[in-house]
């Protein structure tokens, strides 16, 4: 089995050991203060009292946002190590892993752009090494500063040249425009190019902002629906917004992924974005119905436990559907569990989406 959406958690120490020396005072730490944890970027705390939560596949899940738990001892050593990965994708029946991040899934509070591409490259340089435990078995997703797009083109130029499999794009507004704005064309031309998909992936702010379901969030509503619709919140109207931004007409040979947010989503989109335009055609600059862009250049990251897989794979397309687990985060279910019995089929897709 390939697992499409495995993660690490960067150690607290990255930032201050693979940093450009200018930038150190400013690295990105996990610090304790009156015993409790607190993640710290750009010397603002985001995060206090609940660090461990952002592993936390395997922790006590009441006591996760005690401000008990520690980042690294309460999460497993395969989140940080990997060759520990290896050995646990070997139990589990784990032959290849696509690798994103944690802490880079939070966007930088910062608006110094030269530090935040500065934090991008620390993290590329030690994802690069991590998956030097087995470059066979692990392949990196590069993680860019999107608000600076020649910086960002040329670190994404830098991470292909050493292999990395995927990038990673935010879903959500950057800077007031959408993803697929002609603005980044470098970046969608870099993709196309080089034959890399460009992987969109929930993305987390803990006051819910990024969600069209901020209000919502604001009131407590509790896990099951923050995490529930967190994903799909996000990633419904970023592989909406490709199809009516007209990403695939300038780029027809662009991959794009759909990241934890499941796959059941997708034949929905597809008919509901066809039904739109066979009724508003005459008012857009769409000349390609949206389900045949889906087709073509949409690829969906399958969840554990999803029973619309079948369906997915019969009407969106059978090469278009492949799978992850999204371990160590704390909404993982235990992998060797909850396996899909049409494993092989994803597998095979994964292989031919990222060329591995």
């Amino acid at each position: 089995m390939i697992d499409c959406d495995a993660h690490i958690l960067e150690p607290a120490t990255l930032w201050e050991e693979y940093l450009e020396e200018r930038y150190r005072d400013r690295a990105i730490r996990i610090t304790e203060a009156g015993g409790k944890e607190r993640l710290i970027i750009g010397n603002q705390v985001v995060l206090e009292g609940a660090v461990a939560g952002l592993g936390g596949a395997e922790a006590d899940k009441t006591a996760l946002f005690s401000g008990r738990l520690s980042y690294r001892r309460d999460n497993p050593d395969d989140s940080f190590d990997g060759h520990a990965r290896l050995r646990r994708m070997d139990e589990w029946g784990i032959t290849k892993a696509i690798i994103f991040p944690t802490i880079c899934i939070l966007p930088f509070p910062t608006d110094d752009l030269d530090l935040a591409n500065a934090y991008c490259r620390a993290y590329n340089n030690w994802v690069y090494d991590f998956c030097q435990a087995d470059r066979k078995r692990l392949f990196p997703v590069a993680v860019v500063n999107w608000r600076d797009v020649e910086e960002a083109t040329r670190e994404f130029e830098r991470c292909i040249q050493r292999g990395f499999r995927g990038l990673f794009v935010p879903p959500e507004m950057i800077d007031g425009r959408r993803p697929a704005d002609r603005h980044f064309n470098s970046l969608w031309a870099l993709c196309q190019a080089a034959r890399v998909p460009a992987c969109f992936h929930v993305i987390v702010r803990f006051d819910g902002s990024v969600s069209p379901f901020g209000a919502w969030h604001a009131t407590s509503p509790g896990p099951i629906f923050s995490f529930g619709l967190g994903g799909t919140g996000q990633l419904v109207p970023a592989i909406a917004s490709t199809i009516t931004d007209q990403l695939f007409e300038r780029y027809p040979n662009l991959k794009v992924v759909s990241v934890e947010a499941g796959c059941g989503f997708a034949p929905y989109l597809m008919d509901r974005l066809d039904a739109k335009f066979e009724a508003l055609r005459a008012l857009t600059g769409l000349s390609t119905k949206p389900s045949d862009h889906i087709r073509s250049n949409c690829y969906f990251v399958a969840e554990q436990g999803e029973r619309t897989i079948d369906a997915a794979l019969e009407l969106v397309g059978r090469s278009n559907i492949v799978w992850g687990s999204d371990y160590p985060h704390i909404d993982s279910l235990r992998v060797d569990d909850h396996l899909p019995r049409q494993w092989p089929e994803l597998s095979s897709n994964a292989e031919q989406l990222f060329r591995i």
